[in-house]
């Protein structure tokens, strides 16, 4: 660990940063095609060959839906009325949060702790996912990486979170479920946690005495 990053690690951070997916809430386009296919090696070749994470994620860095699910059509004529229900069930890839987690961030806004969220998620989707998660009124500010054209772990969007979020070097813990976004984060400036549970994220939490 570098000098910097010693620094930030033992700062004592007075906000928290989430991540969306896979630390507030579970996500995966197998929720919504294992409604639809029904043949388990049909549900595994789909997933690892046509609506692939590569392919949403591409949702992510800011493309329309539109867009990239009529160039999947075109390679894939085949499949089409299955991507064709990706945009309007796509609610259904969210099968609801993460056990423990709504409970915990809950807690953490009783305390007067200031929240915030920086999600790699569709401009086109998150509007339609925020309004099924009451949760998020807590939060002050969300950096969404579709509204932005840029997605974790790319160091400017870190940058552009402190500073909306106000926030200076070891003032905010991060928290995500990736290493890589946590290791960038970190290089910017946050303190970071690597999230695997909501019973260690209390944990790592006490230890910082952002909570009781």
């Amino acid at each position: 660990m570098s000098d910097a990053l010693a620094v930030h690690a033992a700062a004592a951070p007075t906000s928290i940063v989430f991540d969306v997916g896979g630390v507030l809430y579970d996500w995966h386009p197998r929720y919504l095609y294992e409604k639809l296919i029904d043949d388990p090696a049909r549900l595994e070749d789909f997933l690892s060959r046509v609506v692939t994470h590569e392919w949403h994620f591409q949702h992510d860095e800011g493309r329309p839906v539109a867009e990239t699910s009529a160039e999947l059509i075109a390679r894939f004529p085949e499949h089409r009325e299955l991507i064709e229900a990706y945009n309007p069930r796509w609610l259904e890839t969210i099968p609801g949060p993460i056990p423990g987690m709504i409970d915990l961030v809950d807690e953490i806004a009783a305390a007067g702790i200031p929240l915030y969220a920086i999600t790699n998620f569709s401009h086109e989707f998150w509007p339609r996912f925020i309004a099924t998660a009451p949760v998020f009124r807590h939060f002050r500010e969300i950096v969404v990486s579709g509204d932005e054209r840029m997605v974790k772990p790319d160091p400017r969007i870190f940058a552009l979170a402190k500073a909306r979020f106000g926030v200076s070097d070891g003032e905010a813990l991060f928290i995500d479920d990736r290493a890589d976004n946590v290791a960038a984060s970190e290089a910017a400036g946050f303190v970071g946690h690597v999230f695997d549970g909501a019973s260690n994220l209390r944990a790592r939490l006490r230890e910082l005495r952002l909570l009781g």
